[in-house]
């Protein structure tokens, strides 16, 4: 004996739906994101050479001199070899430095002179140096040529 099925309609896909959720979502992820600016959007300028017509007073600040054959000099003072790239001599110099200018209550400044035919290395090892001894007021200073 056959049996006979009620005819069934074809289902339909209700688009409304789908377009509401789609919606929903993007105003989700559109909420929820953080906005990130490009690095190029962002507004640095470059430091540069500029004349003064004043002089200023400076506070006691130290010089770091970088030449272009690695060798670093504080104060006229050699410190590790050209070849050191975590110079400890330096950073434990920087950090008495530090140290006794937070028990006078000076700011420890620091200028780093670099020549022009430095490698860029070396001065990223000055850097890192400052930053193990914990110095925030870091410049620098141009060679005027």
């Amino acid at each position: 004996m056959k049996v006979k099925l009620p005819e069934q309609d074809e289902p339909e896909l209700d688009m409304a739906p789908l377009i509401d959720m789609t919606f929903l979502l993007l105003i989700y992820f559109i909420c929820t994101c953080t906005l990130i600016m490009p690095e190029a959007d962002l507004s640095i300028r470059l430091p540069g050479m500029v004349a003064q017509a004043t002089t200023v007073d400076m506070p006691d600040e130290q010089m770091i001199e970088v030449r272009k054959t690695g060798e670093i000099y504080l104060n006229d003072r050699t410190f590790d070899s050209a070849t050191s790239t975590d110079l400890p001599e330096l950073v434990a110099t920087l950090t008495r430095y530090r140290l006794s200018a937070k028990a006078t209550g000076a700011k420890a400044l620091i200028t780093i002179m670099a020549d022009g035919d430095t490698s860029h290395q070396r001065v990223m090892d000055v850097m890192n140096a400052c930053a193990a001894a914990k110095l925030k007021d870091v410049s620098f200073a141009g060679s005027g040529e």
